[in-house]
C-alpha cells in the first residue's frame, strides 16, 4: 500500500560549503533537525530549488543517503530525480527506494533538455521499483491528446502497481512561445493563451479514466472484443482519484469540483472585484465547495492556499521585511484581464496574530502553504518557520 502524503512539505536547497567545493553535511542535517523538530511532516530534496541539474552522482548518492539514515522513519523524504540525461533519472529512482525515500517527482517541460515526455520515465521508473510514489509536477495539458495520454497513463500505473500521481495544469511558462502550436493544438482565436483548451483536453482524459465504454467495435476486428462499446486500454483503476489542479479564479474552481480534482489556490487570483484577496480567495473556496457538492462527490475534498508570512522577531528579520509591514494587495494586468496579488504578512507577531486571525480565506481552507525565500538559504529559512510555528501557530489555533 503507497504511503499517503498530507501537509505542507519542504522544497529544499542544497548547501555547499563557503568554497563551494562540496555538499556542507553538518548545515544539512541542522536543517533537516530544524525541519523535525518544527513539525514538517517531510522534506523534498534534489528538486526545483536543490541543484539537480549541477550535483554530480555520487553527490547525489551521498546526499540521498545522508538524509535518509539521519531522519531514520521521523518524517517522509521525496527525491527529485530529474537528470539532464533522462536514462539517469531512472536509475536515480531505483537509488531513491533503495535508500529508503518516500518518493520521486519529474518535472515537465517541452523543448528543455531534461524531460517532455514523462510516461516513458514513469513506467521505467515503477518497472524498476516497487515502493515509492512517482508523479509529475506538472504535465502541461494543452500539450496532450488526452486518449493517447490515458493511454500512456493508464500503462504507466500498472507498471507501478498504482503509485502515479499525476499533476496536470495549463501548464507554466516554457521554453518556446506557443509550444503546444508545433504540437498541432491550434486554440480557438478567443483563447490565444490556450487555457480553455487545456481544460477541454483534461475534461476528456479525466472522463476516459473513469474506464466507461464509448468507441463503436468494429463488427469484424483483429481480435475478439468483449460486448459493448469499448474504452481506452489500458484501464487502471483508481487512477482518476489521483489527478491533481490547480485554480487562478472562482470560475476555474468551480471547473475544477465539477471535475472532482482538490483545490490550489496560490497568493494570486487572474480577475479583481474590488474586494480585499482574503475575502475573493474566500468566495473562490466556498464557490469550488458549493459546486463540489452539487456535483455529488462522495469523498471530501481537499483546500490549500499560500501565503507569505514573515514574524520579525530579530534584527535580521527587521533588516529584511520591515518595509514590508504595511504591505497591501497588489492589482495588475495579467494575461488579458486584471489580476489580484495577494498582501504579504509581515511585522511583530501580535500584529501579525490579529491580521491572520482575519484571513477569511485561511480560515475556509484546510491546508496553509508557507511560501519560504529559498535564497536566503537554511539557516534563515529555518528561523523563519520556527518563527511562524512558536509566535504565530498556537495563537491562531493552527497547531
Amino acid at each position: 500500500m503507497p504511503k499517503q502524503f498530507r501537509g505542507s512539505y519542504t522544497v529544499t536547497i542544497t548547501p555547499f560549503t563557503a568554497d563551494g567545493k562540496k555538499i556542507d553535511i553538518p548545515a544539512w542535517k541542522r536543517f533537516v533537525d530544524w525541519q523535525i523538530k518544527l513539525g514538517v511532516p517531510g522534506i523534498i530534496i534534489l528538486g526545483t530549488t536543490g541543484e539537480f541539474l549541477t550535483v554530480s552522482d555520487e553527490e547525489r548518492r551521498l546526499l540521498v543517503e545522508t538524509t535518509v539514515k539521519h531522519v531514520r522513519g521521523r518524517m517522509h523524504v521525496l527525491v527529485g530525480t530529474m537528470n539532464a540525461y533522462t536514462p539517469h533519472a531512472v536509475r536515480y529512482s531505483r537509488e531513491a527506494e533503495e535508500l529508503g525515500a518516500d518518493g520521486a517527482y519529474f518535472r515537465v517541460h517541452h523543448f528543455a533538455q531534461q524531460l517532455g515526455s514523462p510516461f516513458p520515465l514513469l513506467a521505467a521508473a515503477g518497472a524498476r521499483t516497487s515502493r515509492i510514489e512517482l508523479g509529475t509536477g506538472v504535465i502541461d495539458m494543452r500539450y496532450e491528446n488526452p486518449l493517447y495520454m490515458a493511454e500512456d497513463a493508464g500503462a504507466a500505473d500498472l507498471i507501478s502497481g498504482g503509485r502515479l500521481q499525476l499533476g496536470i495544469s495549463r501548464g507554466s511558462p516554457e521554453q518556446v512561445v506557443d509550444g503546444f502550436r508545433y504540437f498541432g493544438y491550434q486554440p480557438a482565436e478567443d483563447d490565444p493563451s490556450g487555457g480553455e483548451m487545456a481544460r477541454e483536453h483534461t475534461a476528456t482524459f479525466l472522463t476516459v479514466l473513469e474506464g466507461e465504454g464509448f468507441a463503436q467495435p468494429n463488427p469484424r476486428p483483429m481480435f475478439a472484443n468483449p460486448p459493448g462499446l469499448l474504452r481506452v486500454e489500458p484501464h487502471s483503476p483508481g487512477l482518476r482519484e489521483r489527478i491533481w489542479w490547480g485554480a487562478g479564479s472562482r470560475a476555474t474552481a468551480e471547473w475544477t469540483a465539477g471535475q472532482g480534482m482538490n483545490l490550489m489556490s496560490s497568493t494570486l487570483l487572474t480577475e479583481d472585484t474590488g474586494v480585499p484577496f482574503h475575502q475573493l480567495q474566500a468566495e473562490q473556496i466556498q464557490r469550488y465547495r458549493d459546486a463540489w457538492k452539487a456535483a455529488g462527490h462522495t469523498r471530501e475534498p481537499r483546500v490549500s492556499v499560500s501565503r507569505s508570512i514573515f514574524p520579525i522577531v530579530s534584527d535580521l528579520d527587521k533588516q529584511l521585511f520591515w518595509r514590508e509591514r504595511h504591505s497591501t494587495d497588489q492589482v495588475g494586468f495579467l494575461d488579458g484581464g486584471n489580476a489580484r496579488f495577494g498582501k504579504t504578512y509581515a511585522g511583530e507577531p501580535d500584529k501579525l496574530v490579529a491580521e491572520l486571525a482575519e484571513d477569511e480565506a485561511i480560515a475556509a481552507a484546510d491546508t496553509l502553504l508557507l511560501t519560504v525565500p529559498n535564497q536566503m538559504g537554511v539557516e534563515y529559512n529555518a528561523h523563519l518557520i520556527e518563527s511562524v510555528l512558536t509566535h504565530l501557530a498556537p495563537e491562531l489555533g493552527w497547531r
